[in-house]
């Protein structure tokens, strides 16, 4: 099968890198919510071969993630693994959670699902990491924002840009507190994270 590829991967991967690649210390096993095409994947996984990334998707989206894994043959990418937030998540804990580009796309209800699964499937001392476009005091913080949030909706009823303060009171239910909120390029931000008390 030829590769899924998204653009918008390709022109963000290093900028988010530079980001996260800090919490990528040898030994960290990540779990990447939404792998989406694999792309970021392979390009993280290339940069730090001691930390062990673990893809994740809904599972028609597996495939195109597999073939990503299957060309660049990296020691430190497993197995694709089939998540729904809603639904099925593995039974395993991680140092950290990655995920890119996926709230805006989940409605309100999944987004609730996610935080309290990264709650579940984290121990103390543990991280967080959500890239994607945010409101702030339910506000646009662009009009590009304001375009692709019209758009989202126009697509899927249930999809929005969603709003920092709501995201971070769900964080911090599922036993987070904020470590950081770093502007991107493109009018995106990076979240971070850190578990601090049990929720099981």
């Amino acid at each position: 099968m030829s590769r899924p590829f998204s653009e918008s991967c390709e022109q963000n991967k290093d900028v988010i890198l530079s980001v996260i690649g800090s919490y990528l210390q040898s030994g960290v096993e990540v779990l990447e919510v939404g792998s989406g095409t694999g792309q970021h994947a392979v390009h993280f996984a290339s940069h730090y071969p001691e930390a062990i990334w673990q893809t994740s998707d809904r599972e028609e989206n597996l495939p195109g993630i597999k073939s990503w894994l299957d060309k660049e043959q990296q020691k430190n990418l497993p197995e694709p693994i089939e998540l729904d937030v809603c639904e099925s998540w593995p039974d395993k804990k991680y140092n950290m959670i990655f995920s890119a580009n996926s709230l805006h796309i989940m409605g309100k209800p999944a987004v609730e699902q996610f935080f309290a699964g990264c709650g579940l499937q984290t121990k103390p001392g543990s991280h967080l990491l959500v890239y994607g476009p945010f409101n702030y005091n339910n506000e646009y913080t662009s009009d590009s924002n304001r375009h692709f949030d019209q758009w989202l909706k126009a697509r899927n009823p249930q999809s929005c840009i969603k709003d920092f303060e709501w995201v971070d009171e769900l964080a911090g239910n599922a036993g987070f507190i904020l470590v950081d909120d770093i502007e991107m390029p493109a009018n995106n931000r990076t979240i971070i994270w850190r578990r601090e008390t049990l929720t099981d």
